[in-house]
């Protein structure tokens, strides 16, 4: 998983379209068309992986995309790593049979934390858990509740419970293109031996680098990319 940094697209769906919102708000959203259209655009672009959310199933509780869904892991040949509306772990499972390789889970990991443990049982090192965190508190139900967690020490908890990687994402910028916040993916990278996946205001280059260079394995990039502030490539020759 993630031998070497990447930059992983975000295809992030509500009501069968690829919208961005603006720190999750619904309301906020900018929408940008066809998932499957998108997939494949940041697949000739040279992605190597797709980050896919149903954030309708991330607010409600239950995948609304799912043709969608299943419509872009007809359509591609990369990575894919889904999140949004999985709660239990028959739906995991299902979908880690389907051909996703990475669920993410949120949600259900904060009210179930074994939840982790069962599905790696059969799919070792196929859960991402899901860190959403404002003003230093794990944030749940596509961001409308507070946990009260600590976002290093429940990394450090679900490593423990098997976890194969954390996608931590800083609300506090999200989508607001601004710019990213170092110390808290630092403490989350510092906290954990599993690759940290960094989300969360990516405006520039320059932001993917620094993300890097604070121990993230990988980065989600959203609006950035849709606006064409870079390109998958421009962020590649920075890179290197």
């Amino acid at each position: 998983m993630f031998p070497t940094f990447e930059v992983i697209p975000a295809v992030d769906m509500q009501d069968g379209e690829v919208v961005q919102l603006v720190q999750g708000e619904k309301g906020t959203e900018t929408t940008y068309g066809d998932p499957v259209d998108a997939a494949q655009k940041w697949i000739e672009g040279g992605a190597e992986t797709l980050h896919l959310v149903d954030l309708d199933g991330a607010f409600e509780g239950e995948r609304k995309n799912a043709t969608a869904v299943d419509a872009i892991l007809d359509a591609v040949d990369v990575e894919v790593q889904l999140g949004g509306g999985i709660r239990t772990v028959t739906d995991a499972i299902d979908l880690l049979s389907r051909g996703v390789d990475r669920v993410i889970l949120g949600t259900a990991a904060i009210e179930n934390p074994d939840i982790v443990a069962e599905i790696s049982e059969s799919f070792p090192g196929s859960v991402m858990v899901s860190l959403d965190a404002k003003d230093g508190e794990v944030l749940v139900s596509g961001w409308t509740e507070s946990t009260g967690l600590d976002p290093a020490e429940a990394a450090t908890r679900y490593e423990d419970l098997g976890a194969g990687a954390i996608l931590f994402t800083d609300v506090d910028v999200e989508g607001q293109m601004k710019g990213v916040q170092t110390d808290p993916v630092r403490q989350v990278a510092e906290s954990v031996e599993i690759p940290v996946v960094a989300s969360g205001g990516v405006a520039s280059v320059d932001d993917v680098r620094t993300l890097r260079d604070v121990g993230a394995s990988a980065v989600v990039v959203g609006s950035a990319l849709y606006r064409g502030e870079f390109s998958l490539s421009d962020a590649k020759r920075a890179l290197d």
